[in-house]
């Protein structure tokens, strides 16, 4: 189980029926984790009004307070839904809900003459020599991959939308 999947599971387990939770009873439950990893993971990676400059890659949480998170409807599971999740694989594959992503993160970078881009949810990496080809490459290159494919079963809602990171290759003075 990945590290958001986790904290994603804890804060559904730990969530009001408002579905809002304190970040650090989660780190508590979470004490065979590094605190600073699952903090990142609430406050950052799976926060959707996470700041610009931060890296969100799965939309969990809205941050409604401080120390305070809701958990976004689409992922709240009720005490019946975590007690299946808890049984036998089998049990679970069977019954438990699909987490569905709504965006696909691509990250761009600059090497060389070129621009990569790469999906960092999906096996799709392009390149072009300006960074309009490279985006109007990964545009096609991610229609073709998801043609004919049923996005639920890789995880994706039915029309997911596409953020694209730029990575300018330095470290932001502080």
């Amino acid at each position: 189980m990945h590290i958001h999947e986790e904290v994603l599971r804890t804060a559904n387990r730990l969530a009001d029926h408002n579905g809002i939770f304190d970040v650090n009873d989660v780190v508590k439950a979470l004490g065979h984790l590094r605190e600073n990893t699952v903090r990142t993971d609430i406050v950052s990676r799976c926060c959707i009004n996470a700041p610009r400059h931060h890296a969100r890659k799965w939309d969990y949480f809205r941050r409604v307070g401080r120390g305070k998170y809701q958990i976004e409807p689409q992922y709240r599971r009720s005490k019946e839904q975590e007690r299946l999740a808890d049984a036998a694989p089998e049990t679970r594959a069977l019954n438990a809900p699909k987490l569905l992503r709504s965006t696909i993160h691509a990250l761009v970078q600059r090497d060389g003459e070129f621009y990569v881009v790469e999906c960092l949810e999906l096996p799709v990496v392009t390149q072009g020599s300006s960074l309009d080809e490279a985006l109007s490459n990964l545009h096609e290159a991610l229609s073709l991959h998801l043609e004919d494919e049923n996005l639920a079963s890789l995880g994706l809602v039915p029309q997911p939308r596409v953020e694209v990171i730029y990575d300018m290759g330095f470290a932001c003075p502080v």
